[in-house]
């Protein structure tokens, strides 16, 4: 696989650009959140412009009026160029940039540009590269001059000059190679997979829009050392770690790359391995930015990015993260959630809540064990304090009987110490005792 180069960063000055077809649509908010994004990828915003239409131009994003008043911003801000706050079709692009001579970059493009800066493993760099390539397949021509020279703005990081400038039947077949160092690296993800369940370690993923605090809340639960910073995308590849509940039953939580509105197919395509950690998870931790306004839209686009992922049936804790920011009579409530937890992740506020509530959630996809184990066995009792719940020991004349609560799944799919193999399909209540 090919390094990708991280170019001297430039300041750009941007204007950004979005369109308003309904009155309903959030296209200010939207655009608010483009800002953030050129922000984190290092540019500087010095103007927005919105336009009403019926609908997106389909030659230049906007109307020809709007396009002169862009031209006249441009030159008065002194901007390098503009961000349209949609995807821009080939033709679209190249229309602008032949308008404008000036730099027209699109959400997607700035959004391939952080993930680029931000990929640390061999996975993720292969997951942005594949993303980026087929991105700019379909715009080889409408780029222009403004990807075939080197530089440090946005767009312009990762593959570099010599990707840049490959036609396209080279870029498909390095595609197809990006494809097979993925299929690769994704059985490697599902053998871990199938050693954790054989490990009869439970595993809740942690999900949420970007910059919600999932990488604050690991780092405080596990001390997993992971950098976490106010800004959108501070982490990308994912993070596993193990916690040791109250109870003395040990989990993996599962940190997961973080969900944006009109996150770019490419990105969901060259992600799903990565997201699809959330698929294969036992409880689902739903982190929300309780202190931002706009906390309902993105715990919708969450849910909706989760569907799509075909992650459906799993029990969901959403945890309102930094109270310390929000305000102390806001109402938050969460109707798709089981359960529901007020924290901060910063000040540790509401974490011991937070634990008991996922030791109830696992205690329901428990079953109940009786067993005796004889002297010689006693260092089972070990194993089982670390993968169920030991609720009753008593020694006896013949050995150690346990009462405890174990985890459904590691019935299922792996030999319980002691003996015991799945019986019976389950039902709630069933008590298992050894023959």
């Amino acid at each position: 696989m090919g390094n990708m180069i991280d170019l001297e960063k430039e300041t750009e000055r941007v204007i950004l650009v979005g369109v308003s077809v309904t009155d309903e649509d959030d296209t200010q908010k939207s655009l608010e959140e483009l800002k953030d994004l050129a922000s984190t990828a290092g540019a500087d915003t010095v103007g927005v412009v919105i336009q009403n239409r019926e609908q997106v131009h389909p030659g230049t994003y906007v109307g020809k009026g709007k396009i002169e008043e862009i031209k006249d911003l441009l030159w008065e801000l002194e901007a390098t160029g503009i961000i349209c706050d949609d995807e821009l079709s080939p033709a679209q692009m190249k229309n602008l940039q032949d308008e404008l001579d000036a730099k027209v970059m699109d959400r997607t493009l700035v959004i391939l540009d952080i993930f680029a800066s931000r990929a640390s493993t061999s996975e993720g760099k292969i997951q942005v590269e594949l993303a980026q390539l087929k991105y700019r397949q379909s715009r080889l021509t409408g780029f222009g001059t403004a990807l075939s020279r080197l530089g440090g703005g946005i767009g312009t990081r990762g593959p570099g000059e010599k990707k840049l400038e490959m036609d396209r039947r080279l870029i498909k077949g390095r595609i197809a190679q990006l494809n097979r160092e993925l299929k690769d690296v994704k059985r490697h993800r599902e053998v871990t997979r199938e050693q954790r369940s054989r490990n009869r370690i439970p595993v809740a993923a942690i999900v949420g829009y970007t910059n919600a605090g999932k990488s604050t809340l690991l780092n405080t639960l596990t001390g997993a050392g992971i950098l976490a910073e106010d800004k959108l995308f501070a982490t990308l590849d994912p993070t596993t770690r193990e916690l040791k509940l109250p109870s003395g039953q040990e989990i993996l939580l599962t940190d997961t790359v973080g969900f944006i509105r009109k996150l770019p197919h490419h990105l969901i395509e060259a992600f799903r391995s990565t997201l699809e950690e959330a698929r294969y998870a036992d409880i689902i931790l739903h982190v929300v930015d309780a202190a931002n306004p706009q906390m309902d839209e993105q715990m919708y686009i969450v849910y909706e990015t989760l569907q799509n992922l075909g992650v459906t049936d799993k029990p969901i804790i959403t945890i309102f993260n930094k109270q310390d920011k929000a305000q102390d009579d806001a109402i938050v409530r969460d109707f798709h959630a089981d359960y529901t937890v007020k924290i901060s992740a910063k000040t540790r506020e509401g974490i011991p809540e937070l634990l008991k509530t996922i030791e109830a959630v696992l205690r329901q996809q428990k079953v109940a064990i009786e067993n005796l184990y004889p002297y010689q066995d006693a260092a089972k009792i070990q194993m089982i304090r670390r993968f169920g719940e030991l609720q009753e020991e008593e020694y006896r004349e013949d050995g150690i009987f346990v009462r405890l609560m174990y985890l459904w799944k590691s019935m299922t799919k792996s030999r319980f110490p002691g003996g015991i193999r799945q019986k019976a399909p389950y039902k709630s209540g069933r008590t298992w005792s050894n023959p």
